[in-house]
């Protein structure tokens, strides 16, 4: 309950085993732990698991592809701006997205290529009432938040 919190623990026990479960695949598929990967010490009770960052991961691993739903990162490389896309809509999911970029033209040129419900540029996360939320592909349940969203589930 500390304001200051910033990660918190996973939301079940199953949570945590298929958190575990994912980074098992990931050593098995050859990516490099660089970070976490484990329960954190002194956390025995508790479903908390250490953020976690695995590099040299690439875009057909199932880290890759599949949502873990855990602190988990995926590092991986591209040649450039059209391998970087090329690789964020190789998924069959698109629910978020982010671009962060010094030239905000080139940041919204390359979020309007994405194939994802919303795309933060230069944050992540921040979420405004006022504008509908929703993903493509197999990600989100349709639009919520804002007047779209209102007139989805009321039509």
């Amino acid at each position: 309950m500390d304001p200051a919190t910033t990660m918190g623990p996973l939301v079940s026990a199953a949570q945590l085993e298929t958190v575990e479960k994912y980074v098992a695949l990931g050593h098995e598929a050859g990516a490099e732990c660089v970070a976490g990967g484990k329960r954190p010490d002194g956390f025995d009770k508790g479903y908390y698991y250490e953020p976690t960052i695995f590099d040299g991961v690439d875009n057909s691993m199932r880290i890759a592809q599949e949502e873990i739903f855990g602190p988990v990162v995926c590092v991986i490389t591209y040649k450039d701006e059209e391998d970087a896309i090329c690789i964020a809509n190789d998924s069959m999911y698109g629910l978020g997205g982010a671009v962060w970029s010094k030239n905000e033209e080139r940041a919204i040129a390359v979020a309007r290529r994405l194939e994802t419900g919303t795309v933060w540029i230069n944050d992540y996360h921040l979420l405004n009432v006022r504008f509908p939320f929703g993903g493509y592909k197999q990600s989100g349940v349709g639009r919520e938040l804002g007047p779209g969203g209102w007139r989805s589930i009321s039509s």
